[in-house]
């Protein structure tokens, strides 16, 4: 298995280092995310660099709030830490060949700079 559990114990570990990490939010009792495990692990096994993980939103109800993963399945790509995309919805294989392009042709630095420019313009704004 190209997939790890993630709990959480080891949410952050996993997810909040450097590369590219693809969460999986799903339930045993939900009939798309059977559908998109298959796919998810096939493309884990395509790409061996990048981490993939999946969060049982039964049994990791506090990531799955704290996340607020309202249906399932939710797909979530974090690249260095940064969330870059969370969305519900199984992806079919090819959407989510896409995806995973995309998410490595994002300029970090500039990811990087937008959001310290947001933090400076809401600090400002909570000051005044």
């Amino acid at each position: 298995m190209a997939t790890t559990e993630l709990t959480t114990q080891n949410f952050d570990d996993v997810v909040g280092g450097e590369g590219t990490v693809l969460v999986d939010f799903w339930a045993s009792w939900c009939g798309p995310c059977r559908q998109f495990g298959p796919v998810f692990e096939k493309s884990s096994e395509k790409h061996p660099e990048l981490t993939f993980g999946k969060v049982d939103t039964e049994a990791q109800q506090a990531l799955a709030q704290a996340f607020q993963i309202r249906s399932i399945p939710t797909l979530m790509v974090v690249r260095d830490g940064v969330v870059l995309y969370s969305q519900p919805g199984a992806l079919p294989a090819d959407a989510l060949e896409d995806l995973i392009e995309q998410a490595s042709k994002v300029d970090m630095d500039q990811v990087r700079k937008e959001i310290a420019e947001q933090q400076a313009k809401a600090a400002t704004t909570a000051d005044a």
